[in-house]
């Protein structure tokens, strides 16, 4: 039985082991959090990656915990409605579709409950060094024994360690798209009833839409801006930039503000793709952000990595341990798929794609092509 490591604990790497599992994989997962994370903005299951998730047997739990919105609000810069719509949201698409927006944690909650039998997982580590030989990888962790892979596979996000290791610095591969995205909780002080608000003031703008049944919110803030420098690659910097640049919009701003302060699950980022020749490299292959991260700006990156998970497994299951074939027929019938749903980030700067190039790009694939 071919050995499989898999960095990243989020999405994209425990779909992937749970389908090496079923074509007869073993698989381990090393994550660097303490165990499934939590956080993170509202994510949409769109097009073919719904026939993942229903292949998996969870697509009747991710309706039950999807999000219900009845609609949005856009306002201006002082928190007056110039628009609304009970028909679409920009965070999810129209409302009477059949894709899928929830939570990010609750999808990663629901696919680590669904592997954890089958796969090992090793939370509160990294890799931080790989040797590949004829015969396999070796890879050394952060905490504990160097182990020998067959494979290893980088699902570890834009900043994906896997990809540094063994295809060189990040800076080779990130395209920056000139904003950044911040994203945190707070308490529904704005008493929100399953409906998005979503403003603009000048070189940034939020929305924010209540989650857990109006109880709480989640807020993502964007910014426009040119990669920042070093120093702010501090999460304390991050936090002091954003809770600053809340602080100046004219409406809600200090609440903002605070709640960006006092938020257990802040997070900040670039809005950046990433763009690469290959996918592999040997014994190693990258996975949805780590190899094509469309950012946010598409609103395809879970679709990607839950399809990417599906095709990349499905090779390695047909290739009868030849990984170099796999890997190019992963990459052969993945590209155009990830070329089509990476422009959706930049068809309408400022805005979101228009709703037919989504829904052509989201259904481009056929699973069993």
């Amino acid at each position: 039985m071919q050995t499989v490591l898999i960095s990243g604990g989020g999405i994209a790497g425990p779909v992937l082991a749970y389908w090496l599992h079923h074509h007869g994989f073993r698989t381990t997962v090393v994550e660097r959090s303490r165990g499934p994370r939590p956080g993170g903005q509202a994510v949409d299951i769109r097009g073919v990656a719904l026939d993942v998730v229903e292949r998996m047997g969870l697509l009747e739990q991710a309706r039950r915990v999807r999000t219900r919105m009845r609609g949005m609000s856009i306002l201006d810069a002082d928190g007056h409605e110039i628009e609304r719509s009970t028909e679409y949201a920009f965070s999810s698409g129209r409302l009477d579709s059949d894709d899928i927006e929830l939570l990010r944690e609750d999808l990663v909650r629901m696919v680590y409950k669904h592997t954890r039998a089958d796969v090992e997982y090793l939370f509160d580590n990294s890799v931080t060094a790989l040797d590949e030989g004829e015969t396999g990888v070796r890879v050394d962790f952060m905490h504990g024994a160097s182990r020998r892979f067959d494979l290893v596979i980088g699902a570890d996000g834009l900043h994906s360690t896997v990809r540094r290791l063994a295809f060189g610095p990040e800076d080779r591969f990130a395209h920056h798209l000139g904003s950044y995205l911040s994203v945190f909780s707070a308490d529904n002080f704005l008493a929100l009833d399953h409906w998005q608000t979503w403003l603009r003031d000048g070189d940034a703008g939020f929305g924010i839409m209540p989650v857990r049944d109006n109880t709480e919110l989640r807020i993502a803030f964007g910014f426009q801006s040119s990669p920042l420098p070093p120093e702010f690659r501090d999460s304390d910097a991050l936090r002091q930039l954003v809770a600053d640049k809340l602080t100046s919009l004219r409406w809600e701003g200090a609440r903002l503000a605070d709640a960006a302060r006092d938020a257990p699950d802040f997070y900040c980022d670039a809005m950046a793709q990433i763009r690469m020749d290959h996918w592999s490299r040997g014994r190693v292959a990258l996975l949805g952000d780590a190899g094509h991260c469309p950012s946010p700006l598409s609103g395809q990156g879970t679709s990607l990595a839950l399809v990417g998970a599906h095709v990349l497994a499905a090779c390695l299951g047909q290739a009868d341990g030849d990984h170099r074939a796999a890997y190019s027929r992963y990459e052969q019938r993945m590209r155009p798929f990830v070329d089509l749903n990476q422009a959706l980030a930049t068809e309408n700067p400022g805005g979101p794609a228009s709703e037919a190039s989504l829904a052509r790009a989201k259904n481009a694939f056929s699973l069993d092509g």
